[in-house]
């Protein structure tokens, strides 16, 4: 990602989350985005982005129940072991002091994170879209295909559609999607 940034962007620093390098309160604010699943320590590196900043914002996911998404629920079920021993959104808040806010998402979401097209499931066929997201490396290319082959199969059939009737009329989905948001302020 670095290689691909443009002349005249905005300094870069290689590091870890769980080892920054600056020093204690250098930002006003401090945002990880769909990240802090591939860090080694989650703890450690939201310990850190709290150290080095005065307002900590983390776009993450509530693990504690991987079937809520009918991605993971149907076509993957090693998300779920993606997920095992990973520390608990509690814990992940406690670790800042930070509130949690459901983040709903709306069926027709551009973004292109994992859960953004829980509406429009043959979106996950396309491989450009699946490029797009960390999960399909993380599970394997043989679980890829069969996942990839069994969703065309369903939704040719109409097996998805029967299956998940209840989303197609939602203009926005709960799918365990969450913001921290620390510290929360001391009551006056």
């Amino acid at each position: 990602m670095r290689a691909q940034r443009p002349a005249g962007a905005a300094p870069c620093v290689d590091a870890v989350a769980e080892s920054l390098p600056f020093e204690n309160q250098s930002f006003d604010a401090a945002m990880a985005f769909a990240t802090i699943h591939h860090w080694q320590d989650p703890i450690a590196g939201l310990r850190e982005m709290r150290r080095v900043a005065r307002r900590v914002v983390v776009f993450t996911y509530d693990a504690s129940d991987p079937d809520l998404f009918w991605l993971n629920r149907d076509y993957l079920p090693e998300f779920a072991g993606l997920v095992a021993g990973r520390p608990s959104l509690a814990e992940l808040a406690r670790a800042i002091g930070a509130r949690t806010e459901a983040v709903p998402i709306p069926w027709n979401c551009a973004d292109g994170f994992y859960e953004a097209y829980w509406r429009r499931p043959a979106a996950y066929l396309d491989e450009h879209v699946r490029r797009g997201t960390s999960i399909w490396a993380r599970v394997g290319p043989d679980a890829e295909q069969r996942a990839a082959h069994n969703l065309r199969d369903d939704l040719a059939s109409g097996r998805w559609a029967e299956r998940n009737r209840d989303l197609v009329d939602l203009d926005a989905a709960e799918l365990g999607l969450r913001l921290l948001i620390g510290p929360v302020p001391a009551p006056s």
